[in-house]
């Protein structure tokens, strides 16, 4: 059986999501027939998105908590900052998909599916999608799932992967106006290693045990870095552990095409795009401007591929050069960072990371980090992208 629809978007998690939101709010668009299909349609609070922005956005209403002073600690460095243009946020992932889940439930041309999606290909002018059950044709595919990923091993890849405690105490500890953003005080043997301590009332805060690696570590070894952190570093002994979340998000040197091989009509959003930064593996906002920049396209009746401009092109070069230190080891992460923050004012360091920052602030973050290994990781992959266009 052949079902057809205006947009399918394959994955139902941030990036997929968030596209279908934007479609919806948008009067031209949003009575568009879209079928939204995953074997899994997200409900759970499986983990917590924290980004910078100067303004307001459509999000501002399920922000659970902002933050206009940060703090970075190293063995060698302490700065607490107050920010200027930027607030620090955080989403947390249930009151995000219910949102969506919510608004959509409003529309009677938004269609749920929950099937397992086996392969997508572009036939006759149409993109199909072909699941155990079913296939669905559509006008475009809109593609977060995993399966057209490139190939991503330990010489092009690292993982973010981290242990997240929600606890609370009996008596108030945390300073919620102030959250740190990175804490370099620990043992660094499996790579660039730090905690985030993000609370959100006196009694309550996210504390992370975060690491960029080549794999994940048994579970114990996440559970103990928390406990000590908080016994030795914070000073608490008493408290509870209202909620625990785990991830692992890839950072990495592969080539993440915009379409899938042989069609215009498939169009690879979130990870599956490239769209995590590969420098430092946030998401949240790379993956917003990209699907609002789709959305732009669909507007004006564009096809909803999304090309690079100069800037983009510049960060992402950037984001590839530290990635390729990092990977070769010449430079532990905990340097790498000790010195941005040690050089640079960090809000300026925030708009380096947020893509927005000035030809000065650019030039001073090039020179705040070791020369020669990150001088000969820009040149390699100046040339490996030239190699790939060749």
């Amino acid at each position: 059986m052949k079902v057809g629809y205006d947009y399918i978007i394959a994955g139902s998690g941030l990036a997929g999501l968030s596209l279908l939101y934007r479609l919806l709010l948008d009067k031209s668009l949003q009575n568009k027939t879209i079928l939204v299909i995953d074997k899994v349609i997200k409900s759970d609070n499986d983990r917590t998105w924290c980004y910078w922005e100067k303004e307001e956005s459509i999000f501002e209403h399920i922000v659970r908590h902002k933050w206009e002073t940060l703090q970075f600690f190293s063995p060698e460095v302490a700065k607490i900052f107050s920010l200027k243009k930027y607030k620090y946020k955080m989403i947390q992932a249930g009151d995000f998909y219910r949102l969506v889940m919510e608004y959509a439930a409003t529309f009677d041309n938004v269609t749920f599916k929950t099937e397992a999606i086996l392969d997508m290909s572009e036939d006759n002018g149409q993109a199909r999608l072909i699941t155990e059950n079913t296939e669905y044709s559509g006008s475009y595919i809109f593609n977060s799932t995993a399966l057209f990923l490139p190939d991503m091993n330990t010489k092009n890849t690292l993982l973010q992967h981290f242990m997240g405690w929600f606890i609370e105490t009996e008596s108030p500890v945390f300073n919620e106006k102030i959250g740190t953003l990175m804490d370099f005080r620990l043992e660094q043997q499996h790579g660039a290693t730090f905690m985030y301590v993000l609370p959100t009332s006196s009694t309550e805060a996210l504390i992370e045990f975060t690491l960029f690696s080549e794999s994940t570590l048994d579970r114990e070894t996440y559970n103990f870095a928390l406990k000590d952190y908080i016994s030795m570093e914070l000073g608490i002994k008493e408290y509870r552990i209202k909620h625990k979340e785990f991830g692992v998000i890839p950072m990495s040197l592969a080539q993440f095409p915009k379409t899938i091989k042989n069609s215009e009509r498939i169009v690879n959003i979130g990870t599956a795009g490239g769209f995590t930064k590969a420098s430092t593996g946030y998401t949240f906002q790379f993956v917003q401007k990209h699907v609002s920049q789709i959305v732009d396209r669909l507007k004006l009746q564009l096809p909803p591929i999304v090309i690079d401009s100069w800037k983009s092109k510049k960060y992402a070069w950037y984001d590839r050069t530290l990635l390729d230190v990092l990977l070769s080891k010449k430079v532990t992460g905990k340097a790498i960072f000790e010195s941005l923050f040690r050089k640079n004012s960090p809000e300026k360091i925030l708009s380096f990371l947020d893509n927005d920052s000035n030809f000065w602030e650019e030039f001073k973050i090039r020179n705040s980090v070791p020369l020669l290994p990150f001088m000969f990781s820009g040149i390699r992959q100046l040339f490996l992208k030239k190699k790939t266009k060749d």
